[in-house]
């Protein structure tokens, strides 16, 4: 496993994260995890060398870093990095399905939310705390990051950072996020089939020295191979919200992708990853991660053989030409 800084903190991440919503969630395909495999999972990860943990208050009301605490009672805390989000009021209304809860991004809140997770992580401070989907107003609101800066002074957060809405798009918070707060680290959707808005963010983080954490990078099962022309999506599962002409010319992206890859000795899945670890600005990827031997054969892609000048731009360039699509193959732009 490799590392690297997170943004200005001194923070050292692993390259490979561990996206914490899938042991707390059933919205991955539609089935629940068995606590004791998520504990197995979370362990497994730390022996292969993943050291970030990104979860939230929200993934299953808690639930998610209750089991981080129990996977990690007796590990040394300085080897575990714990990013976590806040904002919504999971404590006065409940979640029903995918609907998104009230925000609540104040600095009362922010204070109160960052208590219960420390009790539920066990832990005497976190290493990141980011604004979950915050709105533009959350971005605007000089309170909010007041306190955060404060509360880096008591040592009880490292660093915070912005994690950025449910979908693509995002671009005006995220930009204004990066120039004028002080944030360590920016989440974003970015992968090689949707580079934007995440191109923009990568050519501004050297200036701000904000690491861009990424996820979605295997674009929701397409980059796996787990998605096919003949995928038919669980009602939980949050990937229905994908177009099926999405889908169909997504693969056929995939398949004008596959020389690139041939000439690496990759398959799609590598090329879609070490593209992505080929950005010295990203400083973390969270893979949608399910399963152990899933979790290995990703964490085996930190190797630090990643691509050259020339095949980024090359994929930059196909991705410009929308990956070289017929006109009546793109059904996106009609």
């Amino acid at each position: 496993m490799k590392y690297r800084k997170l943004g200005k903190s001194d923070i050292r991440v692993s390259e490979i994260g561990f996206g914490a919503w899938t042991i707390a969630l059933d919205w991955w395909g539609g089935k629940k995890m068995d606590d004791e495999y998520a504990i197995k999972m979370l362990k497994r990860a730390f022996d292969l060398g993943i050291n970030f943990y990104e979860t939230a208050d929200i993934y299953g009301n808690g639930k998610s870093e209750r089991l981080l605490s129990q996977a990690f009672k007796g590990f040394k805390r300085e080897e575990l990095v714990y990013s976590t989000k806040w904002g919504y009021d999971i404590y006065s209304t409940r979640q029903v399905g995918h609907n998104e809860m009230p925000q609540k991004h104040d600095k009362d809140f922010l204070r109160f939310a960052l208590q219960m997770s420390m009790e539920r992580l066990e832990a005497q401070y976190i290493d990141v705390y980011s604004l979950h989907n915050p709105k533009m107003a959350a971005i605007q609101d000089n309170s909010i990051y007041q306190s955060l800066d404060s509360l880096v002074l008591d040592g009880k957060i490292r660093s915070y950072g912005v994690a950025l809405g449910p979908a693509i798009g995002w671009m005006e918070e995220g930009l204004l996020a990066m120039k004028t707060r002080d944030i360590t680290c920016l989440q974003t959707v970015y992968n090689i089939l949707e580079q934007d808005p995440g191109r923009t963010f990568l050519d501004l983080s050297n200036q701000y020295d904000v690491g861009i954490i990424v996820r979605v990078p295997d674009a929701s099962g397409i980059l796996t191979g787990k998605v096919s022309a003949d995928t038919t999506f669980d009602k939980n599962d949050h990937r229905g919200s994908r177009k099926r002409e999405w889908i169909l010319e997504a693969l056929q992206k995939v398949e004008n992708m596959r020389d690139i890859a041939k000439s690496k000795g990759w398959n799609i899945t590598e090329l879609a990853f070490k593209f992505i670890l080929s950005r010295k600005e990203i400083s973390v990827i969270l893979p949608t991660l399910l399963d152990i031997s899933e979790l290995e054969k990703i964490v085996g892609l930190s190797d630090g053989n990643y691509l050259d000048e020339d095949s980024m731009l090359q994929i930059s360039e196909l991705h410009n030409n929308n990956f070289n699509l017929n006109p009546h193959q793109s059904h996106m732009h009609s």
